[in-house]
């Protein structure tokens, strides 16, 4: 691994889709035994991961939970750069729900007209993940994704992530559910939406949703992010950690 230790989470953007706070869209990278992977690549994360001194070609694995350009327009980007300046080698895998290939590849042409002449030197696979089950992703990663309560044209998913003996959970974007004590039981680090700290947002967990159901979490440790100004207003009051770009977190 290079720039950061084994066992750490980087929260390269920890912001929500509008840039609250001046902070970064969502870009979680994770470093276990012999593996770097990213949750969420949203469309600052080029400029973000360099914040952070982190290359993008470094990154194995990006798994993101649902279609919104906050937590995945970042990719079409990434992969141009890694057929052109990065010169990339290594296979990368980019894991999300249904429809990610044909979407992303859509996003690529109407973000950067022409570039699907571009052929990568390097192994690029797609994987769509069934929702409900574990999804073997490469070698050394299984994610189990689970029903999100989001714009469901996007195919919202929470996501529980699986790599060298860590776990690594996160809800995306979604109203509360049955699930999500599904997907933070046990984890090492789980990564809670907290969009707003009073008002009810539809499709989105808020403060109350997660005081009311904080001791369902069981999780080892728990981290808010995706706030906006109302949340990151109190951010440094409330007991509860909440992320900002540039936390290095060990797992």
């Amino acid at each position: 691994m290079t720039e950061t230790n084994t066992n750490t989470v980087t929260f390269a953007g920890s912001g929500d889709a509008f840039g609250s706070g001046g902070r970064f869209n969502s870009c979680f990278v994770v470093d276990v035994e012999g593996l770097r992977y990213a949750i969420e690549f949203g469309a600052t994360s080029l400029v973000a991961l360099k914040q952070a001194g982190i290359k993008h070609s470094s990154i194995d694995i990006v798994v993101f939970s649902h279609i919104h350009a906050d937590h995945c327009s970042g990719i079409p980007s990434m992969l141009l750069d890694s057929m052109l300046a990065a010169k990339r080698t290594k296979p990368l895998i980019i894991a999300g729900p249904r429809d990610t290939e044909a979407r992303i590849r859509e996003m690529m042409e109407s973000m950067l007209p022409g570039s699907d002449i571009m052929e990568p030197k390097f192994d690029l696979t797609f994987v769509e993940m069934d929702l409900n089950v574990p999804n073997k992703v490469g070698e050394k990663m299984v994610v189990t994704p689970y029903p999100a309560a989001h714009t469901p044209k996007t195919h919202p998913t929470s996501l529980r992530v699986e790599a060298g003996g860590k776990v690594v959970s996160y809800t995306g974007d979604t109203a509360w559910t049955k699930h999500i004590p599904k997907i933070s039981n046990g984890a090492d680090l789980f990564i809670c939406e907290c969009y707003f700290y009073e008002k009810p947002v539809r499709f989105h967990v808020n403060y109350p949703d997660i005081k009311e159901h904080w001791d369902e979490f069981n999780a080892k440790r728990i981290i808010l992010t995706h706030m906006n100004e109302e949340m990151l207003a109190v951010a440094n009051r409330v007991p509860e950690e909440c992320a900002y770009d540039g936390l290095v977190v060990r797992i």
